[in-house]
């Protein structure tokens, strides 16, 4: 079929052949469809959906686009996760080393924050030294020899989903389950992996606030995935608070480094890792259940098996050998620091704090700790710090703030004070399985 054609029978709100999708998709490759063309397919996904099968077939053709790795030679099973996004959600930086302290292997490819969302690449590269892009050689060591390496998207990987999704987000079709789907799970194809386990976010700081449309995606990404070959299942998780008491890169970094140690560790963000975890050793047969897995994750924690392999990660990928034990001399801090108190009408929500969380989300990008373009830089040592809990006292402060100057810390104070509301009923951190 012609790429029109193609075009006009999605327009008509018919279903796509498999094979016509593949041809479009190659079409994208060797020049032979326009970026208008793109848009327009797009556009009429956007408006009249897609079946299972064509989302299924879609994210094949994307993921054939590029290079799909190769994991065959590893001794174990390779599996990793994927989150939609939140504010203190810095669950990769101690998932996958717990999970290669377990005897899976995680080739974990992350991208970068957006809009009011982090990113775990942000957070890497607040690290001196460490190379969120090594060339495949490097990524295939660190991995066989450490058990994880966090790494960022090559070009090789899925590049129609690059220009698909550069296209989507000039022409208001970003919010498109079935293209959404595609996107996220043709990387995870190309990854090469035996399991994936999706961290489906819901609540204020989530770009799903509903939770019956974050179910809608999160049933979309299993069963696409797994009629696609790859066992899959997902997690609904809370995202209607920061899951970590900060928001940044270095501050997300040295919370994530407490954490490991086990000098301090979130609840949520513990238990929101341990599940995540336990999900993925059983997608491998590390596990038989759940139990046995958050078991197995619990002691890679305690035991400090999942710090000594953040560590040799860390220094593979070239950042410093002592990264764990010295990080205040590696994190960079910025000239302002200051503690954000709450306003008079404030105490009443003693026990019952809460926050639009997303707008303390944008509160870090306002700081320059985050992004609204892809090409925007980020100042990695900025951020929030100490955010307070739903058990607030009604004295103590909101949170703490790291600047690069006095302006930039009025603009964020002034948002996280207008963020504070009460909080609704306490939320479980896990919310709900979707396996089928």
């Amino acid at each position: 079929m012609l790429p029109q054609e193609i075009i006009r029978t999605k327009r008509d709100g018919k279903a796509l052949p498999a094979d016509a999708i593949a041809k479009f998709i190659a079409g994208i490759g060797d020049g032979k469809v326009s970026e208008g063309q793109i848009a327009a397919l797009a556009m009429a996904v956007f408006l009249n959906g897609m079946s299972r099968e064509e989302a299924v077939a879609l994210t094949l053709a994307m993921r054939d686009s590029g290079e799909v790795l190769d994991w065959s030679d590893l001794p174990g099973p390779v599996v990793d996760k994927h989150s939609t996004g939140g504010v203190g959600d810095n669950v990769s930086l101690m998932l996958a080393p717990a999970i290669a302290a377990c005897g899976a292997f995680d080739p974990m490819i992350s991208g970068r924050g957006l809009g009011h969302t982090g990113g775990t690449l942000d957070k890497f590269e607040s690290i001196p030294g460490y190379t969120t892009q090594p060339d495949n050689t490097l990524f295939r060591r660190v991995v066989r020899e450490v058990g994880c390496a966090i790494i960022g998207q090559t070009g090789n990987l899925a590049p129609a989903d690059k220009v698909i999704y550069g296209i989507r987000d000039v022409t208001a079709t970003v919010e498109s389950v079935p293209l959404i789907t595609a996107s996220i799970l043709s990387k995870k194809l190309a990854a090469g992996l035996d399991g994936l386990v999706l961290d489906v976010k819901v609540g204020s700081g989530a770009f799903m606030d509903d939770l019956e449309k974050a179910r809608e995606l999160a049933t979309s990404l299993v069963q696409v995935a797994n009629g696609a070959g790859l066992k899959t299942t997902a997690l609904l998780t809370a995202m209607d608070h920061p899951l970590a008491s900060c928001a940044g890169n270095a501050v997300e970094m040295r919370n994530a480094v407490d954490f490991l140690t086990g000098r301090a560790r979130d609840l949520a963000l513990y238990e929101v890792t341990v599940a995540l975890g336990a999900e993925m050793l059983v997608s491998t047969g590390i596990a038989t259940n759940g139990s046995e897995g958050a078991k197995r994750m619990e002691e890679a924690l305690d035991s400090g098996a999942a710090v000594e392999r953040f560590a040799r990660m860390v220094a593979a990928l070239g950042g410093p050998a002592d990264f764990v034990e010295r990080m205040e001399i590696y994190l960079e801090k910025p000239p302002v620091h200051r503690p954000v108190m709450a306003a008079p009408g404030h105490a009443k929500l003693a026990g019952k704090l809460g926050f639009d969380t997303r707008q303390i989300g944008l509160a870090v990008v306002e700081l320059g700790g985050g992004r609204t373009r892809p090409q925007d830089p980020v100042d990695h040592a900025v951020g929030l710090s100490a955010i307070a809990r739903r058990d607030w006292d009604g004295e103590s402060p909101l949170c703490e703030i790291w600047a690069r100057d006095e302006a930039a810390a009025d603009r964020a104070e002034k948002r996280i004070l207008d963020a504070v509301k009460e909080s609704g009923a306490q939320k479980d951190s896990v919310i709900e399985r979707i396996a089928s």
